[in-house]
């Protein structure tokens, strides 16, 4: 039985020499920076339609306030052709994370036993999966958001109605006399907005990673189903200054960013005692389990 159970948990057989595993090591970089360099030609060539894509939520919010026709600039001449160049590389990432997680795959899996590769694989699928919720989650609800939170501040309505009378009888609109005072106006630049949505997606993907983190930290032993549960108190003061530092000072959208990351805490406890009990199971089928274990 131990033989059987031994050849089925075996590491495989490479007993390369070091030379030959750096030889490797620097043949899947190269497939992964090969496979990074074409995404980001890909994202490039696409790159206008992709950075219409990252200013819908701020476009929608300037609609909404009243301004029909919404316009950003740029001030450099060079700031628009790095903003495509920023998100090309955002984007290539993102299309070669794939090709460059297998590669880390290949290099990695023969040195681990056939129970812990079936153990590392389905993390290795779930985080870019938990990246994109997130990801998906900050552009369609929290963008829009905080860039509501933030132009409400403006007065677009009366902005619009003093710089644009005449457009509904077909004359070119003209500036209308201001009673007195400076008129406020928001002239958004390209840069400064993507970069405010690109920080909110990396953020909440990196967020909506907590279940993996915390349940390999279970399979590790580092942490407990047991821990999690006391510890939550400190969890809830954890997220909340999460929360307070990853949005804007809006109640409604830091609600929405504690309750989804508070859910993924409870998630996260019930993944690490799933973990525990079938730890506990194996245990006890192989004679190894003290029931002392269970007051731990």
């Amino acid at each position: 039985m131990a033989s059987k159970q031994s050849a089925q948990d075996s590491i495989d057989d490479s007993s390369a020499p070091l030379i030959e595993h750096l030889a490797e090591l620097r043949t899947r970089l190269i497939w992964s920076v090969v496979a990074f360099v074409v995404g980001m030609l890909i994202c490039f060539a696409f790159g206008d339609q992709l950075l219409d894509f990252l200013l819908m939520p701020i476009e929608a919010t300037m609609r909404s306030l009243g301004n029909p026709n919404p316009v950003m600039q740029y001030t450099a001449p060079q700031e628009y052709f790095f903003t495509l160049v920023q998100i090309s590389m955002v984007g290539g990432l993102a299309l070669s994370f794939p090709v460059i997680a297998y590669q880390l795959w290949r290099f990695v899996a023969p040195g681990l036993y056939r129970s812990e590769k079936n153990a590392f694989l389905p993390f290795l699928i779930a985080s870019p999966v938990l990246f994109l919720m997130g990801a998906a989650f900050a552009h369609f609800v929290v963008v829009p958001m905080a860039m509501g939170f933030f132009l409400g501040f403006a007065d677009l309505p009366s902005m619009v109605a003093a710089y644009f009378t005449d457009t509904a009888a077909g004359v070119p609109p003209v500036p209308a006399e201001t009673p007195g005072g400076i008129e406020i106006v928001f002239n958004g630049k390209v840069n400064e907005t993507l970069d405010i949505t690109l920080k909110m997606i990396i953020a909440f993907g990196l967020c909506f990673q907590l279940p993996v983190l915390l349940t390999l930290m279970g399979k590790a032993g580092l942490i407990s189903a047991k821990g999690l549960r006391h510890g939550r108190k400190w969890a809830i003061v954890g997220i909340l200054t999460l929360a307070a530092l990853v949005t804007p000072p809006d109640v409604l959208t830091q609600i929405i960013l504690f309750s989804v990351v508070y859910g993924l805490y409870e998630i996260s406890i019930f993944l690490v005692a799933s973990v525990e009990k079938k730890r506990k199971a194996e245990l006890q089928a192989e004679g190894l389990w003290d029931d002392e274990m269970d007051d731990e």
